[in-house]
């Protein structure tokens, strides 16, 4: 079980079927050399493949007081359908507030950082800053993410 700095804990399920949730517009070739970036200031993650983007897309950061980290981080886990249970309460609501991918890329003792999906995507859509250090995407956009990245796929966050 992870416990995310989200302050949420995350389950891996299996990898079998969950909603429908086709790539967009991610449909290079998944060879060549993938990184993810993530400008804070613009609040926009990039796709990159052999240094040149692939896709950007708009996201939801950490608020001032829960900041997401800056640095150079890889994907260290890749959850499908991630069950979410609440730190303060222990209560599980399956998919709740990460929506149905996660990509997990810092722990810091018990917590970890990801980037995952949100079942509100107005936040996604106003580039908001209200995460607990998490970066929030769309559900179609990590959806996407997901599927072009693998374990150890470079994550730079930039000030």
């Amino acid at each position: 079980m992870l416990v995310l700095a989200c302050s949420v804990r995350v389950v891996a399920q299996p990898l079998g079927p969950g909603p429908s949730q086709a790539p967009l517009a991610v449909q290079a070739s998944l060879a060549g050399t993938a990184e993810i970036h993530l400008d804070l200031s613009r609040r926009e993650l990039a796709l990159l493949r052999d240094g040149k983007p692939v896709n950007r897309w708009p996201v939801v950061i950490g608020a001032p007081e829960t900041p997401t980290p800056v640095g150079r981080f890889q994907v260290q886990s890749k959850v499908i359908n991630p069950v979410y249970q609440s730190t303060s309460t222990g209560r599980v609501k399956g998919v709740g507030p990460l929506g149905y991918r996660w990509l997990g890329f810092l722990s810091r003792g018990a917590d970890q950082f990801g980037i995952h999906g949100t079942p509100w995507p107005w936040w996604v859509d106003a580039r908001a800053a209200v995460s607990h250090g998490c970066i929030r995407m769309r559900n179609e956009h990590i959806a996407a993410l997901f599927a072009a990245v693998e374990i150890g796929t470079p994550v730079i966050i930039q000030p």
